[in-house]
């Protein structure tokens, strides 16, 4: 099986311009994610899709390997899309988060091996690590499974609703808590960026309702393993302490 991964850059994020490039104790984030990547056993490529000529030049500067993708695209999951047009003899697609300079290859690995299973078509991680913090923040997102660890349902808001419930709801039930590491079928990633937005991904703004609305199943991988990773400059301390 030949999985081609991808590390989607943007240098134009709203909250953090040019993160990629930041300096992390002396090598750029980008650098670091890249080179976390490649401990993984299974992936057989990986590629850097980004927007900016800057961070193309700092990928292969470094000696990896980048590609220049569209400015127009809505999310990762289309500029995996595009890299995947271009280099097409690969099974699956994993989408690795361009912000996640500590990226602990184990994850990537663990995606990667439930498509062993020839009904996987989109496979994703999820944490029981939840605090009840977590659960009340909408910037925290939740997701109930079925009995084959697919996904039912991803939400911004606390799910399942325990109002009615008598006792200690976190002792009597797993809440799981996504991590937003992807992987695909090759043949279902390109299917799933032709589909139209749907209401419930516009409402929730969570672009696997999407997938999910129009059938495709997710399943999803429980880990223990977590690594910070890098949303706005105050993020920036917590990685630094640890490297």
């Amino acid at each position: 099986m030949r999985v081609l991964g991808v590390i989607p850059a943007r240098f134009g994020s709203s909250r953090f311009p040019g993160k990629p490039l930041i300096d992390l104790k002396g090598k750029t984030m980008i650098q670091r994610v890249y080179e976390g990547a490649k401990k993984s056993k299974l992936i057989s490529e990986l590629i850097v899709a980004t927007d900016d000529v800057r961070i193309l030049q700092e990928v292969e500067r470094f000696g990896g390997k980048a590609e220049l993708t569209s400015e127009n695209h809505p999310s990762g999951t289309d500029r995996c899309a595009e890299v995947l047009s271009r280099n097409s003899d690969f099974d699956l697609v994993i989408n690795i988060q361009g912000d996640e300079p500590l990226v602990d290859a184990r994850q990537l690995d663990s995606l990667i091996e439930v498509f062993s299973d020839s009904s996987v078509q989109i496979a994703t991680l999820a944490t029981e690590n939840i605090s009840q913090e977590d659960f009340h923040n909408p910037n925290r997102i939740k997701v109930v499974l079925d009995n084959s660890n697919n996904a039912i349902y991803f939400s911004r808001s606390a799910i399942p609703n325990f109002q009615n419930f008598s006792g200690n709801s976190f002792e009597f039930y797993p809440f799981l808590r996504h991590i937003g590491l992807y992987a695909y079928r090759s043949e279902v990633l390109t299917q799933i960026t032709k589909l139209e937005p749907t209401v419930l991904e516009k409402i929730e703004s969570l672009e696997q309702l999407r997938w999910l609305y129009h059938e495709y199943k997710i399943r999803v991988v429980k880990t223990v393993i977590e690594t910070p990773n890098i949303d706005v400059p105050a993020d920036v301390d917590k990685v630094l302490a640890c490297l």
